[in-house]
Formats: structure tokens, C-alpha cells, sequence
């Protein structure tokens, strides 16, 4: 009985230290290395709360252990992440600038940490709201953890010049920065992933949604998961305005 009652905390704490790995590997300039630590992170997040759910042994130790796990695996690290693309343009310009414009393009890359602040603030959020017990309000931090890490993916691996060009802007990646933190704290209703029960009808959208992303990431690879995010957030905004109108 105690070891089944603390299996989805070990289970969160390993994805604490999954997230703490990719921190090392981002501060070392390593996102790839990142990338795919920040993913064993968030596969070990569903399964904590499925092991809790199965188990039923939930507990309020154990919400607030998930969401410190988060702030580290999909919250700190994505903002290291950033942090570093950002001040890689930097070091770009130093080298061809010679006013003193390079003093406030200095500042830019500590914009990344608004990722963070932004985690911070919805996994808050999410541990007092009641109205996210079977879906979510504004983008889950895993999600747009993801989101972020595939950046450096795509710019590694991608043939197309137009997509490293915009992957590579200043300007598109301190906007992404400022929209991510925005649309985890957006008052914008997600459907969410977890089945609801055996029954295949109930579960229709997101077994869908699941297939299509699979999909996806199998023709495309890296350059799929931003596609998957906006579609994951427009389909939440169909289905909600059809909700809406029956």
C-alpha cells in the first residue's frame, strides 16, 4: 500500500529531474540535448497523473509536487532556451554593430525569461481554478514547452530557408516570447488530451486529434509541433463557439 501511494510522486520527481538535465544541457547551449530531456519530462508528466487516477491515490501533495516539477521542466528550462537563441543573434550583431545601439541589444535576450514568468503564472493559476479539472484555460506549459524547444530543432534540421529565416528573426522570437506567455495565461478554453473513459464516441476529438498529430510529426517531423499547437488551439476555439451555438 505505501509503495503504491508513493509511485506517481517518484514518477513526478523524475520528471523534476528530467527537467533539472535539461537545464544543464541549456545552460551549456545543448538544445537538442534539451529538447529531448524536456520530452522525457513531459511523457513522465501524463504518466504521474495517470498512475494517480489508476491508483487512486491522488493527493494535494501531490498536484503541488506536479506543478513544481513543471516549473523547472516546462517552465525554467524554455526560458533558458530562448534566453540562449536570443543571445545568439546578439553575438551575431556584436560583430557588425559599432554604435552604442549594442548596449540595449544586450537587454534583448533576458526577454526569453518572460516564458518563465509567464509558466509560473498559469501553473499558479491552474492549482487554484476549478474550472480545469477536465480541460484546460489558456495553453498547458508542456505544450508551449514543447513549442519552444522545437525551435532549435527546426532551425538545425529544416532544408527550407524561408522557415530558418523566420526561426532565426530577433523580432519573430521575441514575439513568440511575449505570445507564449500570453496564450498560457489567455482565458481561452482547451479541450484536453486525457480520455475521459473506455468508451471510443467520448473520446472521438481527441483520439482525432492524436491521429492527426501523429501524422504530422511523422511527414514532418520537428517543423510539425508549431503546426500542432495552432491547431490544437483553433480546434479548442471550433469546438467551443459549436458548444456555444447548439
Amino acid at each position: 500500500m505505501t509503495i503504491k501511494k508513493h509511485l506517481p510522486n517518484a514518477i513526478t520527481l523524475l520528471n523534476l529531474l528530467s527537467g533539472l538535465i535539461a537545464l544543464v544541457y541549456a545552460f551549456d547551449d545543448n538544445l537538442q540535448m534539451a529538447f529531448l530531456w524536456v520530452c522525457m519530462g513531459i511523457f513522465l508528466d501524463f504518466w504521474d497523473g495517470f498512475a494517480a487516477r489508476v491508483l487512486k491515490v491522488s493527493s494535494p501533495l501531490g498536484v503541488q509536487l506536479d506543478s513544481l516539477a513543471d516549473m523547472v521542466t516546462s517552465g525554467v528550462v524554455p526560458g533558458v532556451a530562448m534566453y540562449q537563441m536570443l543571445a545568439h543573434i546578439q553575438e551575431n550583431y556584436d560583430q557588425y554593430a559599432v554604435t552604442d545601439e549594442t548596449f540595449y541589444m544586450k537587454l534583448v535576450p533576458f526577454i526569453g525569461f518572460i516564458i518563465t514568468l509567464g509558466s509560473c503564472m498559469r501553473l499558479a493559476r491552474f492549482n487554484i481554478d476549478t474550472r480545469q479539472t477536465d480541460s484546460f484555460i489558456g495553453l498547458p506549459t508542456p505544450a508551449n514547452a514543447l513549442f519552444i524547444l522545437s525551435i532549435p530543432m527546426i532551425t538545425n534540421t529544416t532544408s527550407s530557408d524561408l522557415i530558418f529565416t523566420i526561426f532565426s528573426n530577433p523580432y519573430v522570437l521575441v514575439f513568440i516570447s511575449l505570445f507564449s506567455a500570453f496564450i498560457m495565461n489567455a482565458e481561452i478554453p482547451l479541450f484536453s488530451l486525457k480520455t475521459k473513459n473506455k468508451n471510443l464516441s467520448d473520446n472521438k476529438i481527441t483520439l482525432l486529434f492524436l491521429g492527426i498529430c501523429a501524422l504530422l510529426l511523422l511527414f514532418f517531423r520537428f517543423e510539425a509541433i508549431p503546426v500542432i499547437i495552432a491547431f490544437y488551439i483553433a480546434l479548442s476555439v471550433v469546438l467551443n463557439k459549436s458548444k456555444k451555438s447548439v
